[in-house]
């Protein structure tokens, strides 16, 4: 209970610190290496699907394994002072509330002070589409969307499997969801040899990202959004992303703000369209930023709760 909290907090203080060290960017470097000692461009599919199933099982035992090392050092230790704070430090690099607010905020700022082109460019890093031509209100909808969608696995899903399963299985889906950040693409190389890494990542998100529509829709209540609107587009739309489970935190956040998520979007030069969610009641503005980072926080908050209260059950 009190390392989950604690962890929240910490977040809130330090956020993602830029270090080679950090336990996400080590986990980045793994991956890399046994991409880089795995794939072979010119294996057959079949082959290529179980070199990545292979890589994506090495990852996730050495994680396991490195977790129950340092929980079973804090044991040997034996002191709750250290127990607690370690592990809610590891439990706080899970999740990223801070980072995910101060990447919208910035943006909202530059739209504020009408400089589409640092927008433009600051929404680049945050999304994999063109960005050059977008306007106040494609970067916002970038924005929003990016806001919402990392609520679930960059804060509900972790903490999601921390109340189920404490810090191993916690650090465990932080290590799916990187492997699907870097290998689960549907691009010639990855195609088959991330498939793994992508399906097991949409496995563990089933969950937690309906989850996180309902605690959208809560926080809309609280916040004095539109709740109910949030839920009727939620049922409405949800199914309608590309993904299984991105479109559960983005239609109950389209529905909350009365904007409309979704459209055309260009990759390389090339335009594609994903389905609208939500009516455009409102025409997307920078304000609407700031409405999503605090549903975001919103939603962390009562996340942070349950899954205390869901150690104190215990």
């Amino acid at each position: 209970m009190t390392t989950c909290i604690a962890a929240f907090f910490l977040d809130l203080i330090i956020g993602d610190p830029q270090t080679r060290f950090h336990p996400v960017a080590l986990l980045g470097r793994l991956i890399g290496w046994l991409d880089h000692f795995f794939y072979q461009k010119t294996a057959s599919p079949g082959v290529q699907l179980i070199a990545g199933a292979i890589v994506v099982a090495i990852v996730l035992l050495v994680t396991w394994n490195v977790v129950l090392i340092l929980l079973w050092g804090l044991g040997k230790i034996g002191n709750w002072y250290v127990s607690v704070a370690v592990q809610a430090l590891v439990l706080s690099f899970t999740i990223c509330p801070r980072s995910l607010a101060q990447a919208g905020t910035a943006i909202r700022r530059l739209l504020e002070h009408h400089n589409l082109a640092q927008a433009r460019q600051r929404v680049g890093w945050i999304v994999g589409r063109d960005t050059e031509n977008l306007d106040e209100g494609e970067i916002t909808r970038a924005t929003v969307e990016t806001v919402a969608e990392n609520t679930t696995d960059g804060i509900v899903s972790p903490l999601f499997y921390y109340a189920l399963g404490g810090l191993p299985l916690a650090v465990l889906y932080r290590a799916v969801n990187t492997m699907d950040s870097m290998l689960g693409y549907k691009n010639e190389k990855y195609l088959y040899f991330g498939r793994a890494a992508a399906r097991l990542d949409d496995v563990a998100n089933f969950i937690p990202a309906r989850f996180t529509g309902v605690l959208t829709v809560v926080a809309a209540f609280l916040l004095r959004f539109h709740w109910r609107r949030a839920w009727q587009i939620m049922g409405r739309d949800a199914h309608k992303h590309p993904s299984p489970n991105g479109g559960w935190a983005e239609a109950s956040v389209a529905g909350a703000l009365g904007i409309r998520l979704g459209g055309y979007n260009s990759y390389f030069g090339k335009t594609t369209f994903r389905a609208y969610m939500g009516d455009p009641i409102h025409p997307l503005r920078a304000r609407h930023i700031r409405q999503a980072i605090s549903l975001m926080y919103t939603v962390t908050i009562l996340a942070v709760i349950l899954t205390a209260l869901a150690w104190l059950g215990r």
